[in-house]
Parts: structure tokens; C-alpha cells; sequence
């Protein structure tokens, strides 16, 4: 049997049917017509390959193959709703984990609090933070369901299979060590008198930055490209080097041990982005984490 080829709602007619054993009764029962019931009667017929209802003495019995299906539809049809209508799971009682594909910032951002947050509200919810290696790559983990949540910038995306939200804007900051020479009259000239430091988990030796001082006839020397954000701060301490940085990618207490400047000339910013598949809108436990992430990110904004 094709079970694609099956009308469930046909299935409700033939229980009510073969309870009421009475036409016109089952079509009341259903506020069905009855024109529309005796035809969904010769359908069942037609599907079992049995009569179902025959006439008797007194009215309309059921056949013993009627008597059999009785009992295995209820049991059929309770499971069904049961699977359609079942019940919000209590978040203490889930037991799940959540995966989660971040960079390092904000991955070291929200790690603490949001492990915090689940203990609170969710203790059953475990968490694994994967590894970045760029938005392509974070989709099709997605897509494949080897990753549930995605926090990284999605310039496009497909939204009829991802979802994707806009957790902050995010602006950049000039960072060096206090009391570096090149503060004092701080400008474009002496923002590039002085080597910087680029971070790139690909290595690569030139970003959108280089770019945009191109077009001025401009260019920076890059003296160190390191693969993460939290090399950052021990490098700008020990010397002159100099950094321009997402602010949330700089430690907590960057105010009291760097000089912190605007760029000298203007750098968009730009949006971070939660996103994960459509077949998750519905998963209680990743869209409990991701209520939980916006609540970090909105304290922080």
C-alpha cells in the first residue's frame, strides 16, 4: 500500500463511521454532509477492499474485517494528534545538545553566560562551540544538521532555508598600549607610522581595510597576522604595534589598559548575525539558546 496515496482526514470519517455504524450519524458527528460521507464511505471501501458497512436487520452492521480495524484506527488516530497537538516539553525536564559555530569573539563572550543562563533555565541543555572557517562553511554545517546555531555576519542568505536575525551592529575601534607614541595629535599619518597587527584564521596578509587606504594612495605595514583576536592584547602590550578591532573583540577591561580610539578614517561596521535552518523554528531546545544568546547581546549593546 502507497501510504502517500492515503487521505488521513478519510481515516476520521471511517472511525466515526464505524462507531455510529449509521450514516447519517457519523455525518452529524463530523459536520459532515451526508452526500460527502456515503462518498468517503465507498473510498474506505475502495482502500480496505471490503464493504465495511453492510445492512442487516435493523439497520447498518459492521464486517468482521470493520470489527478488526476498529481498535488498531483509535489506536492510529490518538497517536497521530498525539504527535500534532503533543504537549511543550517543561525546558527541566529537556535533555539535548546544542551546537553552536562562533568564532572566537563572541564565542569567548558568550560562553560563560550562556552556560550560566542554561543552568538556570535549562540544565539539560549541553552546549558544543565549533569552530569557525567562514560563513559558507557554517551554512552548509547547517544545512547538514552538523551544527545547530550560527553567530557570524551573513551579508546574503537564503532566507526560505535559514533564518537569520541581527543580534548587534558592531563598530571598530583603534587599540594600542598607553602611553604608545602614537596618541598624541593621533591621525592618518601616525596611525600608519607604526606596524599593525591583523588577525586572520586564514592568514591572509590584506583585508577590506587595506583596501579602502588603496583608494586614498595610502598603505599600512601588517607586522604580525595572527589567527585569533585573543592574541591580541598581550601583543599590543609589549610594544608599538597597533590594532583595529571590533570593540566586543577586546577584553572587558580594554578601557584601562589600552588607548582606544576611533579609525582615522571612516570604517563601516558592520551587523552580527544569529541564524540557524527553518527545520529548527520549532526545536524547543535551540530556540531556547537562541533567546538566551539575545539576551546576552542585549546587554551588551
Amino acid at each position: 500500500m502507497n501510504l502517500r496515496s492515503i487521505d488521513l482526514n478519510l481515516l476520521v470519517v471511517l472511525d466515526a463511521l464505524l462507531d455510529e455504524a449509521h450514516v447519517s450519524r457519523a455525518a452529524a458527528r463530523l459536520n459532515l454532509s451526508q452526500p460527502a460521507t456515503s462518498s468517503a464511505l465507498d473510498r474506505c471501501r475502495h482502500l480496505f477492499d471490503d464493504p465495511l458497512l453492510e445492512r442487516g436487520k435493523g439497520g447498518m452492521r459492521l464486517t468482521p474485517k470493520a470489527e478488526a480495524l476498529r481498535d488498531p484506527l483509535k489506536v492510529l488516530l490518538a497517536g497521530i494528534a498525539a504527535v500534532v497537538d503533543a504537549p511543550e516539553e517543561p525546558l527541566s525536564e529537556i535533555r539535548r545538545t546544542v551546537r553552536i559555530v562562533t568564532a572566537d569573539h563572541p564565542g569567548i563572550v558568550i560562553a560563560g553566560p550562556l552556560h550560566r543562563a542554561l543552568a538556570r533555565t535549562a540544565p539539560g541543555i549541553d552546549l558544543v562551540i565549533q569552530p569557525w572557517h567562514g560563513a559558507p562553511a557554517a551554512l552548509e554545517s547547517l544545512a547538514r544538521g552538523a551544527s545547530d546555531i550560527v553567530l557570524s555576519v551573513f551579508p546574503t542568505i537564503d532566507e526560505a532555508a535559514f533564518h537569520r536575525e541581527t543580534l548587534l551592529e558592531e563598530h571598530y575601534v583603534v587599540a594600542m598600549r598607553k602611553g604608545h607614541p602614537a596618541v598624541e595629535g593621533f591621525c592618518l599619518d601616525r596611525w600608519l607610522a607604526y606596524p599593525h597587527v591583523l588577525v586572520s584564521g586564514r592568514g591572509d596578509t590584506r583585508s577590506d581595510l587595506d583596501d579602502r587606504l588603496a583608494a586614498l594612495g595610502r598603505a599600512r605595514r601588517i607586522g604580525i597576522v595572527v589567527p585569533s583576536f585573543l592574541m591580541v592584547p598581550p601583543l599590543l602590550e609589549d610594544g608599538d604595534l597597533i590594532a583595529m578591532t571590533p570593540s566586543h573583540c577586546l577584553p572587558p577591561d580594554a578601557g584601562d589598559r589600552f588607548h582606544l580610539l576611533p579609525p582615522p578614517i571612516p570604517v563601516p561596521g558592520f551587523p552580527l548575525h544569529l541564524a540557524w535552518h527553518r527545520r529548527r523554528d520549532r526545536d524547543r531546545a535551540v530556540q531556547h539558546v537562541a533567546g538566551e544568546l539575545r539576551a546576552i547581546f542585549v546587554g551588551l549593546s
